[in-house]
Parts: structure tokens; C-alpha cells; sequence
């Protein structure tokens, strides 16, 4: 059987090593997110070894919430990839000790070019930390490793601290929602957090009569344009209101009442005051009113003009997003 008394005891020094951190946050922490903040070119993450690998998550992190950033082997950077680093950067380089020689390397290119440097090290007496411009603390008492050896909470606190710093950038420079969406086009959170007016049907692709128009129109223009339903507005051209919507289940209903259906007026058999939604909506939000009220179809309104109709979207176009 494992030995899960190690195991526990490898999360509670992992999570005691993150928790030691909160009370570091000081004034450092703010330069180092101020720096990243007015950032000109890019940010630049370096570091050897498992430091390294810690390093490509906090970039990811950064480019998937607005900050351009990518990863730099300091190895490969002194043997012929030190002309990725410009004047406008800021290089945020990563290591325990703080006298990695491949970083300490970097040094001199850095400070010649004028790009910034965020130190994330386990030694703030270290020659990276003195070398820096912003030298954040990231020590722990010790490892997990049960020889004090392997970079277990070293690492687990670094990469603690890249998110502590990528989240509060992400809030100081306004990132949104739907700025995340539009960065994760194809990823099924981003698929979530898209709205509807990215969905909608618009224009020709939308079914619109007027109040007046005979039913064999209005069958005609449902038909046509496949979404089981029409708008019924009050007039011509893009200022007319919405005044209610038919389906294909009013079709079936006034039909099992008797009578010529296409005697009648799109104003006779449509439902009034339909439910809409703004096209600032979460597609995910206009999925549940639908799947909740049992309609396939849901107007989509211009949020200045409410009643003005902006598209329509269909249960399937929802659907498909929810596939991906």
C-alpha cells in the first residue's frame, strides 16, 4: 500500500509554502505588476530546469489573459537567442538559488539593452535578486522531497506567485470576459463566455414581416430562412419595433382551430411581447432561457433600442457551441 501519510505530508508542506508567501506581498510585489503593467514589448520568462517549466506556464497564463509573453531557455539564449530581447521588454527570470549561470549570463545583454528585470527567486541576497530591478521572495522551508532535495515547494510556490502576478495584472489592465473569449476562440470556455450577437442570425438571414403581411408571406419568409419562426414588426427598414414573433407551433395551433390560416394577417396569429435577449448576452445564459421556456428560437435585441430587433438565434447554433 502507498504511503499516504507521506503523501499528505508532501501537500501540507506544498500548501504551507504558498501560504507563507501572502504575508511577502508588499511594495515589491506592486513594482513587479506595475512594471508588467506598462510593459511597451513583451515579457519574457527564463529559467533552467524545472524553474523552466514553471516558466512556460506563467507565459501561457499571461498570453491567454492579455499580456504578451513567451519563454526564453537561457541556455539556448546565450548561444544565439539573445536578440529576442529588446529595450521595451521586461524579462522575468526564475530561479531558487539565484546563481544559475546561464541566468547570471543574461545579465549583462539585459542591462545593455535597457529591458527590465523581475527576479522570483528563493535567495533575496542572491546575485539575480541583487542584479534585478524588482526581486520578488520566493523561499520555502523546505521541500516536499522527503531527502529536502527534489524542487517540489520551490517550484509549487513559483508558479504560485507568476498567477498571483498574472491575476492582478489581468485585473489592472481591465481584461474582461469577453476578452478572454475572443483569445480562446476555439476552447469550450471561451465558447461559453461568447455572446449571442457572435452567433446570431442578421440581415437577409433574418426572418422579418410586417404586421399586414398575409400568411402565405409569412410562410414563405419562415420557410426561406430555416430558423421556425418570423419577426412581426410594426413597419418597414431598420427603425421598425418588434411587436411579436410567429412560430412554426402558432402555425400548428391556429391550424387545429379550423379556419383558412392564410386568410389571415401576420398581426392575427403571432405571440406578442416575446421573449429577447441583448445582444451582450452569454450565449450560454440565451441556451438556458431556451432550453427552460421549451422555444428553439430567441430574438436578439439592440441594446439601445430595445425593441428594435438586431438578429435572431436558433437552439442548434447554441448547441453546436456547446459540442466543441
Amino acid at each position: 500500500m502507498a504511503d499516504r501519510s507521506l503523501a499528505r505530508k508532501v501537500l501540507e508542506t506544498e500548501a504551507a509554502a504558498i501560504l507563507a508567501l501572502v504575508d511577502r506581498l508588499d511594495q515589491r510585489f506592486d513594482a513587479a505588476v506595475e512594471l508588467l503593467r506598462q510593459c511597451k514589448g513583451r515579457v519574457i520568462l527564463t529559467g533552467m530546469g524545472k524553474s523552466g517549466i514553471i516558466c512556460r506556464k506563467i507565459a501561457a497564463t499571461l498570453t491567454s489573459t492579455g499580456t504578451a509573453a513567451f519563454f526564453l531557455h537561457p541556455a539556448e539564449a546565450i548561444h544565439g537567442d539573445l536578440g529576442v530581447i529588446q529595450a521595451d521588454d521586461v524579462v522575468v527570470a526564475l530561479s531558487n538559488t539565484g546563481e544559475t549561470a546561464e541566468l547570471l549570463h543574461l545579465l549583462e545583454t539585459i542591462r545593455r539593452l535597457g529591458a527590465k528585470l523581475v527576479a522570483i527567486t528563493g535567495d533575496p541576497k542572491s546575485s539575480l535578486a541583487q542584479a534585478a530591478d524588482v526581486a520578488l521572495d520566493c523561499s520555502v522551508a523546505e521541500e516536499a522531497c522527503p531527502m529536502n532535495l527534489v524542487p517540489t515547494a520551490s517550484t509549487t510556490a513559483a508558479l504560485a506567485i507568476g498567477d498571483a502576478l498574472a491575476m492582478t495584472l489581468l485585473v489592472e489592465k481591465g481584461f474582461r470576459q469577453e476578452d478572454f473569449a475572443k483569445l480562446h476562440p476555439g476552447g469550450k470556455l471561451g465558447k461559453r463566455l461568447m455572446r449571442v450577437e457572435a452567433l446570431m442570425h442578421t440581415g437577409a438571414h433574418c426572418p422579418i414581416v410586417r404586421a399586414d403581411s398575409r400568411m402565405r408571406d409569412v410562410i414563405y419568409e419562415m420557410s426561406s430562412k430555416g430558423l421556425g419562426m418570423a419577426c412581426v414588426v410594426d413597419g418597414p427598414g431598420e427603425n421598425a419595433a418588434l411587436l411579436g414573433i410567429i412560430t412554426d407551433g402558432d402555425l400548428r395551433r391556429h391550424m387545429e382551430r379550423g379556419g383558412e390560416i392564410l386568410d389571415l394577417r401576420a398581426a392575427d396569429v403571432m405571440t406578442r411581447n416575446p421573449v429577447s435577449v441583448l445582444r451582450s448576452t452569454l450565449a450560454a445564459e440565451a441556451l438556458n432561457i431556451m432550453e427552460q421556456r421549451k422555444i428553439t428560437s430567441i430574438v436578439v435585441a439592440d441594446g439601445d433600442r430595445p425593441k428594435r430587433i438586431a438578429g435572431v438565434v436558433h437552439l442548434h447554433d447554441l448547441w453546436r457551441m456547446e459540442m466543441f
